[in-house]
């Protein structure tokens, strides 16, 4: 991470350096000169302190959340407004480098002005913008009972990084709204503690579904990111924050597989914990899940971290249909746009967000309820993801 920080801070000091040459050349007054400066060089004391002197061990402190919302304000619109600088500086290349133009000057900052609006609307409502993905899945082998068999998938909800309880409540009215099936929740119930959750417990238990409500551990969940006084202490959290999950209404699944029954057919629904490449732990145990289901039935796998799919449930003997997934968050940065979709997380996973399918096996990895880490979404909103199963 620390290594992407520092390419992240080299491309914004470059982008900085060049941006400015616009700024001088619309006024002269010292007054701006020396605001601009200070600014980024007390973002740039931010940054180093809060991510490159952070002890080892800490996760995500309350500090880093607003460094990293001062780095994209000050950063991104100037990247983006430096390339209208750039052409310019070919063509003076070949003019003898006159002065640089007002106008183009007046233009690199219109062109940084607009991505400035988006990321201020992103860190101020974005965390709360949730957004409806709809999804018509077709399975041949899906029982008759279940063709038109509605989920709702939901997950990282990060309670622990909530402070809006009107914004939150607005997601829990929309998820109630889809009026799904089931509702699915795929892990990373709290940043570290069972705790956080404790002014929530009653929001989330309003979730409604007529054929229950299931949910899996995220690598949060464990309490791997924060100090514990002792082993037991951490284990206890842990016991907490499956008994948080009971007190909200949902069915927590633990590496093992349950039918969900419709009219005198059944589905089949897994859970595994957590498991993820790379550092993170993995937990899950895929093998021992699925050990007893019979392949003929249709499987729905809830499991966390979207890389578990390809480095183990694409390939298992037993056909699973669809895979459930969340972790990235879509890394709360990027575009979005009609069919094109752009974040920098998609350099660390291959599946980041949205719909996927290999052979005859799809994968959802959902973008997020809550939000980590950045105090806000731009771009990529929270998600509330509604697929519907087909006979076909």
């Amino acid at each position: 991470m620390k290594k992407r920080v520092l390419y992240t801070i080299l491309l914004w000091l470059f982008a900085d350096v060049y941006f400015f040459t616009a700024v001088k050349t619309l006024t002269a007054n010292p007054v701006w000169h020396w605001a601009y400066w200070s600014a980024d060089i007390l973002i740039l004391v931010g940054v180093v302190l809060t991510i490159f002197g952070r002890k080892k061990g800490s996760h995500a402190p309350r500090a880093l959340s607003w460094v990293m919302s001062l780095l994209l304000l000050s950063a991104v619109p100037k990247i983006l407004g430096t390339p209208v600088l750039l052409v310019e500086d070919l063509v003076r290349l070949f003019q003898g480098f006159p002065p640089r133009s007002i106008w183009v000057s007046e233009l690199a900052v219109v062109v940084a002005f607009v991505p400035f609006l988006a990321l201020l609307f992103g860190l101020t409502k974005g965390r709360h913008h949730y957004t409806i993905h709809k999804e018509t899945l077709y399975f041949p082998d899906l029982p008759e009972a279940f063709d038109g068999f509605t989920l709702t998938q939901l997950s990282d909800i990060h309670a622990g990084s909530f402070t809006d309880a009107k914004g939150v409540n607005k997601g829990i009215d929309l998820v109630n709204a889809q009026q799904s099936d089931v509702i699915l929740f795929t892990g990373d119930l709290v940043n570290n503690k069972a705790t956080e959750m404790d002014p929530w417990i009653s929001t989330f238990a309003r979730l409604q579904a007529p054929q229950g409500k299931y949910s899996v551990l995220g690598n949060h969940d464990y309490g791997d990111y924060t100090k514990w006084e002792t082993e037991a202490a951490k284990a206890t959290n842990l016991v907490d924050l499956k008994g948080v999950h009971k007190k909200i209404g949902f069915r927590l699944l633990l590496d093992e597989a349950i039918e969900i029954e419709r009219d005198g057919q059944s589905i089949t629904l897994i859970g595994v914990e957590n498991w993820g490449k790379g550092g993170f732990h993995k937990y899950g145990d895929l093998d021992k899940s699925i050990l007893k289901v019979d392949d003929s039935q249709v499987k729905i796998l809830l499991s966390h971290d979207p890389s578990h799919w390809e480095a183990k449930t694409l390939n298992h003997l037993k056909h699973i249909h669809l895979t459930l997934a969340g972790h990235t968050h879509g890394a709360q940065f990027g575009i979005e746009l009609f069919n094109f979709k752009w974040s920098p997380i998609k350099y660390v996973y291959k599946q980041w967000a949205g719909l996927y399918k290999q052979k005859d096996r799809y994968l959802y990895v959902n973008r997020g309820f809550g939000f980590l880490g950045l105090k806000g979404r731009v771009g990529i909103w929270p998600e509330i993801t509604v697929i519907m199963l087909k006979k076909g």
